[in-house]
């Protein structure tokens, strides 16, 4: 008899963070479910030391993640496209993906993955075709000179709609059988 595969499978976020607005609030939810995140950027970004793979661990009364470590840094080359194909080539079921970037939801969501955007929107199989088209059309559109506003300003809505999500995410895949950090869970 063979043991369910999605037991074995961790749960690791992907944060697309160069112009990430929630990632404090993702190594918060990630630490109190003992979740694995993986922070990819082009440039050194600032992660809090103690949560660090390899900083100095410090555990909180009542966190899941007992003190160890569970932030992964990573920094890609500058290329256009480097952060966003180190996640695409990552993202698979068990794996959360927090971006803007509708494209780079695209690829994640067809490769299995979760993808939520920083105001706490999933992007989901049925959808991602027309948003992906929406952001086409709208590219093209400010190309164009069609349009000079951007996107309304990020706001504690956003903010508090994320958590939800976020913490939505996790539990859904807890459910499934996933592990919270590869089975390696107290």
């Amino acid at each position: 008899m063979s043991a369910d595969p999605t037991k074995q499978m961790p749960i690791v976020i992907y944060v697309d963070a160069d112009a990430c607005p929630v990632k404090a609030e993702v190594y918060r939810v990630a630490e109190r479910h003992g979740v694995k995140v993986v922070v990819v950027s082009n440039s050194p970004i600032a992660v809090p030391r103690a949560y660090l793979v390899g900083g100095r661990p410090a555990a909180e009364p009542g966190s899941t993640s007992a003190g160890r470590p569970f932030i992964e840094r990573v920094v890609v080359s500058a290329g256009m496209d480097a952060a966003d194909d180190y996640i695409a080539e990552r993202a698979a079921k068990g794996a959360i993906v927090i971006t803007a970037d509708v494209p780079l939801a695209a690829r994640a969501v067809k490769a299995g993955a979760a993808a939520l955007a920083p105001n706490g929107k999933p992007f989901t199989e049925s959808a991602i075709g027309m948003t992906l088209a929406t952001r086409n059309l709208m590219d093209q559109l400010r190309s164009a000179g069609e349009i000079i506003g951007g996107p309304k300003p990020f706001s504690p809505k956003d903010r508090s709609a994320f958590l939800g999500s976020l913490d939505r995410e996790i539990v859904r895949l807890k459910r499934a059988g996933f592990a919270p950090d590869g089975g390696n869970s107290r």
